[in-house]
C-alpha cells in the first residue's frame, strides 16, 4: 500500500467531516491510465480536498518551499506533503515553467492521474481567471484526455488562503472529459495552444458559474 494511499485513508474522514464535500461528476474520471484533471484554484486547501474526492491517486505540483524546511517540522511536512501526491518544483525560476511542465509529462506518462491549476495562481478574487497553455501542451504532447472541474464554495472557508480553514460545506464538480485529438502533433501551434485553453475555461466557469476574467491572475495581483 502506498503511502498515499495510507495517508488518504487516514486524512479523508477527517477532511470530509470537516468539509462535507458534495461530489458531482466523479464518474467521468477514468478509472485508468493517464488523466488531466484541471480546474480553478480558490484557496490552499484545493488541493487537500479534491483529492480525496478521486478513487485514484492524484499527483499535483507544489512549491518546493513545502518540503525544504529543516528539523522536524520541515521532515513532517515534507513526508505529507509528497503522501499526499504533492510533486516539488522550484516554479520561481527562470525554467520553472518547464520544469511543472516535464514533470506532469512524466506522470502521464505513466499513466497516472496528473491536476493542475491552469490559472497558475490562487484567484485574488474569487472570479476565474486566464488560463496559461501548460494545460493544452501536456495534453497535446501525452494524448491524456482532460476532466475539468470546479471547487466551490472553498474560499469562503478560507478567505484569502491563509490560516486554519474553517469547517463547512463545499461541493467538488467534474465534467466531462474532453480529449483533442484532432490537434495531434499541434503543441508548438500558439493558436491551438490557446484555442485548446480556452475550451477547458470554458468548461471550468460553466461548471463553478465563475464570472471569467480575460486577464491573467498573476497580473491581477500585481496591479
Amino acid at each position: 500500500m502506498s503511502r498515499q494511499t495510507v495517508i488518504k485513508a487516514v486524512l479523508g474522514p477527517i477532511l470530509r467531516l470537516m468539509f462535507r464535500p458534495q461530489v458531482e461528476g466523479a464518474e467521468n474520471i477514468p478509472g485508468t491510465g493517464p488523466v488531466i484533471l484541471a480546474g480553478n484554484h480558490l484557496t490552499f486547501i484545493d488541493s487537500m480536498i479534491m483529492p480525496i474526492c478521486c478513487d485514484r491517486p492524484v499527483f499535483y505540483i507544489g512549491k518546493d518551499e513545502y518540503v525544504t524546511g529543516k528539523g522536524l517540522k520541515g521532515r513532517l511536512m515534507a513526508w505529507f506533503f509528497t503522501g499526499c501526491g504533492m510533486i516539488p518544483v522550484d516554479r520561481d525560476g527562470g525554467r520553472g515553467g518547464v520544469a511543472a511542465l516535464m514533470t506532469g509529462r512524466r506522470v502521464l506518462e505513466e499513466g497516472q492521474a496528473f491536476a493542475i491549476y491552469p490559472e497558475g495562481t490562487r484567484s485574488p478574487d474569487g472570479r476565474l481567471y486566464r488560463g496559461r497553455t501548460g494545460i493544452a501542451r501536456l495534453t497535446l504532447m501525452t494524448g491524456a484526455p482532460v476532466v475539468p472541474f470546479a471547487m466551490i464554495g472553498t474560499d469562503k472557508l478560507q478567505p484569502g488562503g491563509a490560516g486554519l480553514p474553517r469547517p463547512g460545506k463545499v461541493t467538488v464538480r467534474f465534467g466531462e472529459p474532453m480529449e483533442f485529438s484532432r490537434y495531434e502533433g499541434m503543441d508548438r501551434d500558439r493558436y491551438v495552444l490557446r484555442a485548446v485553453t480556452d475550451s477547458v475555461m470554458s468548461e471550468v466557469m460553466r461548471l463553478s458559474g465563475q464570472e471569467y476574467v480575460d486577464m491573467y491572475a498573476t497580473k491581477a495581483k500585481a496591479a
